[in-house]
């Protein structure tokens, strides 16, 4: 045990009249939602590396966290980081977490013997997951960070760096299954590029797609039961990334052939900045069927690049998990927050803060959600708007050419006049939940 959260105790449910800033008002892990407990819905994970490995620096400034685990340069510093990690999974009844290989362990520059300090790390890690009860949401490998990674990994002109990425991938897909891990991810930092001078766009999708191909086969040949997800991204670290958003990477994994294989994980601060609403990569990836696991964050809307703020928008939240509730629920994905503490709150209660407010928003958000899919009154007038279609007549003309169609208009005088799309009257009855 550290004493880093020392006097911070359990976090309870409240309820909503609390003023208690250490309680959840609105996480009820036992309150039943659509026939379902409301932990088993949401599935919350806690990031790794925001919550532990990241210092507080910024591009105009170092470090403002001064944990005792840092330097985050030796196995003794590792397993400090666990301890507390764990501590706070205790504290906030944490029910997930998630990791890249290079959060847990620390740089050993070489392979062997950053595999010698992983397979280290997650055997200690596996024993706090067994007296603590946190399982695995997923694991990943960083490959954007060190510096043998800027021109990509699998996407990499060099064949050897392909190789190390390859090993590494291997390495932390094992590490997953060893701890339970119910999805392995893999995000493109830089598999992409910065000027097409000096790229072969070609070979390198090609290239990625065959890595992946290798993933799902490994995955498959060690019985690992979990999801492969791929993580969309449009910009920052590289100028271009190759997976850009949920229909870009819907896209690739066709090409490829890997769409009943890997599914996507969706970040609420990614589908800003690839110009788009949350609700908007949920939903294309529901339609498709692929829709995996979600990171939760946001952004801020007055800056252009990747805050990873943690939520406080109910009413966008909301939407999202609307979305999600339609399309089934999640089964081996979750609720991670992918969000870090701005770099002033450098206290530990920060951290506890951030967390218990973050949940009850995605609680306050899932509920109402809930309550507009039994309301049923989104999905009546969307039946109402697309009435027309149901007729014989309409489904027919599907199965028909131009010229069948231009006669029936010509001989029925089609002349459409618009219907109104009710925008300002359908936000008005979202209001009504959130």
């Amino acid at each position: 045990m550290s004493d880093f959260f020392e006097g911070i105790e359990k976090a309870q449910f409240e309820g909503a009249e609390s003023t208690n800033p250490l309680a959840f008002r609105h996480y009820n892990p036992d309150e039943i939602v659509l026939g379902k407990r409301m932990e088993d819905h949401l599935r919350f994970a806690v990031a790794w590396w925001h919550s532990f490995a990241w210092e507080g620096g910024d591009p105009f400034g170092g470090a403002t966290f001064e944990r005792p685990w840092h330097p985050q340069d030796d196995m003794g510093r590792a397993k400090m980081k666990a301890d507390v990690a764990f501590e706070m999974f205790e504290i906030l009844g944490q029910p997930y977490f998630c990791w890249h290989d290079a959060d847990i362990r620390p740089e050993q520059g070489d392979f062997a013997a950053n595999l010698k300090t992983l397979e280290e790390i997650t055997d200690y890690i596996g024993e706090k997951m067994q007296s603590v009860g946190t399982k695995l949401l997923w694991g990943t490998a960083n490959m954007f960070s060190h510096r043998r990674w800027m021109a990509g990994a699998s996407t990499n002109p060099d064949p050897d760096v392909f190789a190390f990425a390859a090993a590494t991938v291997k390495s932390c897909i094992d590490a997953t299954h060893k701890l339970g891990g119910e999805n392995y991810v893999l995000w493109g930092g830089r598999e992409g590029y910065e000027t097409l001078l000096n790229t072969d766009m070609q070979a390198e999708l090609d290239h990625m797609g065959r890595f992946l191909s290798m993933v799902v086969d490994y995955k498959h040949k060690i019985g690992f039961k979990g999801t492969i997800l791929v993580e969309p991204k449009p910009q920052e670290p590289s100028k271009h990334q190759y997976d850009f958003d949920a229909a870009t990477c819907i896209g690739f994994l066709r090409k490829y052939g890997l769409e009943n294989d890997v599914k996507l994980n969706l970040e609420q601060g990614h589908a800003i900045l690839a110009g788009h609403s949350f609700e908007h990569e949920i939903a294309v990836a529901t339609a498709e069927g692929m829709l995996g696991s979600i990171d939760m964050n946001r952004n801020d809307y007055q800056s252009g690049w990747d805050t990873d703020q943690f939520p406080n928008n109910t009413p966008e939240v909301a939407l999202a998990y609307y979305h999600i509730l339609k399309s089934g629920g999640f089964s081996t994905g979750g609720t991670n927050f992918d969000a870090k503490l701005r770099r002033q709150s450098i206290d530990p209660q920060d951290l506890i803060a951030a967390h218990i407010g973050a949940m009850d928003i995605c609680a306050r958000g899932l509920k109402a959600a809930a309550a507009m899919v039994e309301d049923g009154g989104l999905e009546m007038e969307l039946a109402k708007r697309y009435s027309g279609w149901q007729t014989d007549e309409a489904q027919s003309m599907l199965e028909s050419g131009l010229e069948e169609i231009t006669a029936r208009v010509l001989d029925q005088g089609i002349n459409p006049k618009p219907c109104s799309g009710q925008q300002e009257y359908l936000e008005n009855y979202v209001n009504r939940f959130v």
